[in-house]
């Protein structure tokens, strides 16, 4: 059977046209287009979730990005729960210590620092470019020790500045204090150390990115630095599991929803 030209061409077209997706179903803000965006904040999602990780060395074991990949996978979650929330791009570049000398964990290959005013003028333009855009609660969410007092002191500045308007600057502290102490607590109640748990790339931040991104995590060596070597490990990660990461993840999620959600209606009254 002979198919007629003008059939046979809206075939081929067919077959070569670009595939245009849909709208996705997603509260990522780099996913969506800036109509999508505009009408969602319209619809009434007026939070807006800025994630804050850092670039670092996060022991022999895993990746650099721990803290960029961990906080926008939770950032997600946590937006999701709240219902009306939009999570922004991950802050990648945070304090880290100075270039010279090197400190912290800026003697490690792959650390990325940035000024204190720097990071802190970054988030303060962030802020501002998201109330111009009608987002009415703009909340700080930083996975790393190193910004907290940042986020704190540039929320603080806005909300006095912003006094008579409707936008708020929310800094979270709640999200690093259960990713760190409160999941520390829990982890002791089940049997494990202090100098196991740790500060920094131990069993507990070695846990939590296992459960949210295990490909970021390599085999834990067993072997010792060599006398005078820093290893960048600041507890044993040896008994870390998937298992323990996500009691840690439940608990940043639930303690971050409810602290947010105070937040937003005590700046209400």
């Amino acid at each position: 059977m002979r198919i007629a030209p003008l059939a046979a061409f809206c075939v081929a077209l067919a077959l070569t046209a670009p595939g245009y997706a849909q709208t996705p179903d997603t509260i990522v803000l780099e996913d969506l287009t800036w109509t999508e965006l505009r009408a969602l904040v319209r619809a009434g999602k007026t939070t807006v979730l800025v994630p804050i990780g850092g670039t670092e060395q996060n022991g022999p074991h895993m990746a650099l990005g721990k803290h960029n990949t961990r906080v926008r996978i939770l950032a997600e979650r946590i937006g999701r729960g709240l219902g009306n929330a939009l999570v922004a791009p991950v802050l990648a570049y945070v304090p880290e210590g100075s270039v010279q000398p090197p400190t912290g964990h800026m003697r490690f290959p792959g650390t990325i620092t940035v000024r204190e005013e720097t990071f802190r003028q970054t988030l303060e333009s962030a802020a501002r470019s998201f109330r111009l855009h009608g987002f009415r609660d703009i909340v700080f969410l930083g996975d790393h020790g190193s910004t907290q007092a940042g986020e704190r002191d540039v929320a603080a500045r806005l909300n006095r500045e912003w006094s008579t308007s409707a936008t708020r600057v929310h800094a979270i502290e709640e999200y690093y204090r259960a990713a760190t102490s409160g999941f520390e607590a829990l982890l002791k109640t089940r049997g494990y150390r202090a100098d196991e748990i740790g500060q920094h790339a131990g069993l507990s931040d070695t846990s939590l990115t296992l459960a949210l991104e295990p490909r970021l995590v390599r085999a834990v060596p067993h072997e010792r630095p060599a006398p005078g070597e820093p290893s960048g490990v600041e507890g044993d990660p040896q008994r870390a599991s998937a298992e323990l990461g996500r009691l840690g993840v439940d608990l940043i999620v639930t303690q971050s929803v409810t602290a947010i959600r105070k937040s937003i209606e005590s700046s209400k009254r």
